[in-house]
């Protein structure tokens, strides 16, 4: 496949991000069902509270990107939701999440699915429409209250959170798009059928052929096609199911520790799904210079993987500084036991 680049040169023009205060640690988990006997995958994750849900993290995320951007919701012609966890099975986020931004009426509204990167889709789309003039701004967003079926291996994993983005013409930029790249195969590591609470997944093809193979083939097909090298980027993000993959990952595509550590925020939050690398980006965003280059690669289970990037621009200093930082989010942090996240969570069903 070819790279992709639209007609219109676009760009991010503003970006916001979201995590619930509530944590539990892995350590915690492990003391209720075992299982991580060798090595706990993060150190805690997020989680939502009794009233937070991906529409009302989508919300504040939009609220921080709209700060950011410095336009009004009107401006919007595109409110896309990423997630696989939203709230109804038969009523879309997005027309909920536009209606409390105030961007309802004529505007494009539409709910995304492909496992964990349907928050990149969604980006994807936003950067044909506004690369196409059918729209000046679109809003893509990554977020997902992710579920863990008790004593499963996800359980230790899987958080909340996420991120918005939206999309505009180059020269509003605070990051525009220098191209894209995207990877897909049919490959069954992680599914869910219908009336199913929690997902399933196949562990012999979550790191290979599913994880590594697209990771690596996205990153590796955009940087060959534009010619550059691991070096030529100041940043790398990647999906975080967990701390190890996306080191090793950015390791075999020749990438420092100190290119990938700041967009790596699993270990403090978990796997945020749909919006695992683009919250990664927003703290990235919250401290890159104007002329650095950003590698941003999602993975969705089924499987896929989008591989975009991005050059800072000087706007970035100022319009950082209008909405929450992720920084902030991080360190707001409230800890709960097992008790208080089987109950926040709804694990405990009574008949």
């Amino acid at each position: 496949m070819s790279l992709m680049r639209p007609k219109r040169s676009v760009g991010i023009v503003g970006y916001g991000a979201y995590v619930p205060r509530y944590r539990i640690r892995a350590e915690e988990i492990a003391r209720v069902w075992g299982g991580a006997d060798d090595a706990l995958p993060i150190e805690e994750k997020s989680v939502p509270g009794l009233d937070e849900d991906t529409i009302t993290m989508s919300i504040e995320a939009a609220r921080n990107a709209l700060a950011r951007a410095g336009i009004a919701a009107q401006s919007l012609r595109a409110v896309w939701v990423g997630s696989e966890s939203h709230p109804y099975a038969v009523k879309p986020s997005s027309t909920v999440v536009a209606e409390a931004i105030g961007a309802a009426g004529e505007i494009l509204a539409g709910d995304w699915q492909f496992a964990c990167k349907a928050g990149t889709e969604a980006l994807q789309a936003s950067i044909a429409l506004v690369g196409s003039e059918m729209a000046d701004y679109a809003m893509a967003i990554g977020m997902d209250t992710a579920q863990g079926r008790p004593a499963d291996a996800l359980e230790y994993t899987a958080g909340a959170g996420g991120a918005a983005y939206i999309v505009g013409p180059k020269e509003n930029s605070l990051a525009y798009l220098e191209a894209s790249y995207s990877y897909v195969s049919d490959t069954p590591d992680f599914f869910r059928r219908p009336y199913q609470h929690y997902p399933e997944h196949g562990n012999r093809f979550t790191g290979e052929p599913a994880y590594f193979d697209h990771t690596l083939n996205a990153a590796r097909g955009l940087m060959e096609q534009m010619g550059l090298k691991a070096n030529d980027f100041a940043y790398a993000i990647f999906h975080q199911p967990n701390v190890k993959f996306p080191q090793t990952a950015a390791k075999q595509l020749g990438f420092a520790k100190e290119q990938f550590a700041l967009g790596l925020l699993s270990g403090k939050i978990g796997n945020t799904y749909a919006g695992a690398a683009l919250i990664g980006m927003t703290n990235v965003l919250d401290n890159a210079k104007a002329g650095e280059r950003i590698l941003l690669c999602s993975f969705g289970s089924g499987a896929g993987s989008d591989a975009f990037s991005f050059v800072v621009t000087d706007k970035i200093e100022e319009r950082r500084n209008r909405a929450t930082r992720t920084a902030t989010y991080l360190a707001r942090r409230v800890q709960i036991d097992y008790a208080t996240y089987a109950r926040y969570r709804g694990k405990l069903v009574m008949n």
